[in-house]
């Protein structure tokens, strides 16, 4: 197989990829994003009627307009203005395509993927958090009656639901679910709802638990998933309620096995932070930059769009400092 060449290699076309592919067009840079699903993959798999916490402005990369109908915008809105911004500046990206391996051989990089092989000079890795769930790691979590990703409440109808964590994913889908018909209970390890939901949402979802329209336990959590059930450990005891479907909203982590072998060191605490400058976004192997949400390890809740579209300017202009 012939290798391709090209300046700069991106991994991941999310809104940062995307940020970082316009700084090298604009420098008339040879560079290419690679993705392993469609474009903007992490907000393709968000909830059908998710809205977004930031508003439309706070969203847009290169100062190219995103016009929402309402100020806080929802997914159809940035799917549509992310596809526009790659389309009508007709990026360089591969989608359906897999990085295998990234490695570091003298002054560039190998690639290979799982259609093709790149050499680069420089490298930007954009992945974020999305791909890889945190397990329950509990018996019973095998069963296809779990998932750990939800879509729509519609097929959720007339079922017992059981919905683990209580951030802003799984009180959504808590209140979709209940309000197409659903009977929800909530398995929450802390002592309330999770302090980062959206504010407009948690009034919603207090006064439904508190009526009683949706259950909650507390302090608490599955210690065991059946066919037809599952048994829930509290405060007050084990107890064993009936159930349909389990939904396990308790986060994501970025795939560190990737970073590890492209040579990326990480903090020794439980944060497991990757290494990079932060006024460069260079890590630790030279010529590898690292952007978005991938950058907070297991803070998934430090990084945003908003708060890290600057790290394209910040990478390129870097870049630009050296030779390529």
């Amino acid at each position: 197989m012939t290798k391709k060449h090209v300046d700069i290699l991106i991994v991941g076309a999310g809104p940062i990829g995307i940020a970082c592919a316009l700084e090298c067009k604009k420098r008339n840079w040879n560079y290419v994003v690679i993705e392993k699903g469609a474009l903007t993959n992490s907000l393709f798999n968000y909830p059908l009627n998710m809205t977004f916490f930031s508003t439309s402005e706070k969203l847009e990369i290169d100062d190219i307009p995103f016009i929402s109908n309402n100020p806080k915008p929802t997914r159809n809105e940035a799917l549509e203005y992310y596809r526009r911004v790659t389309t009508s500046n007709e990026l360089k990206i591969n989608l359906y395509e897999k990085v295998i391996s990234l490695n570091k051989v003298k002054d560039h990089f190998n690639i290979k993927t799982d259609k093709s092989e790149y050499t680069s000079k420089k490298v930007i890795i954009a992945t974020g958090f999305y791909d890889i769930p945190n397990y329950l790691d509990k018996p019973g979590e095998d069963l296809p009656k779990v998932m750990h990703y939800y879509k729509e409440a519609h097929p959720f109808t007339l079922q017992n639901i059981a919905i683990v964590g209580a951030s802003n994913s799984a009180v959504d889908a808590a209140l979709e679910i209940y309000r197409k018909g659903g009977n929800v209970t909530m398995i929450i390890r802390d002592k309330d709802i999770g302090p980062r939901v959206k504010y407009w949402v948690r009034p919603d979802i207090v006064n439904r638990i508190k009526e009683g329209s949706i259950n909650a336990f507390f302090n608490s959590e599955i210690i065991e998933i059946l066919e037809d059930s599952i048994i829930i450990k509290t405060p007050q005891g084990e107890k064993t309620i009936n159930n349909d479907y389990v939904i396990s909203l308790a986060g994501y982590r970025p795939n560190f096995k990737f970073l590890e072998t492209a040579g990326i060191t990480f903090s020794k605490d439980e944060k497991h932070i990757p290494s990079y400058n932060p006024e460069t976004m260079e890590s630790n192997v030279e010529g590898l930059y690292l952007a978005g949400v991938i950058c907070g390890g297991t803070e998934t809740h430090k990084w945003f769009i908003e708060n890290s579209r600057i790290h394209a300017k910040q990478i390129t202009e870097h870049i630009e400092t050296s030779v390529l």
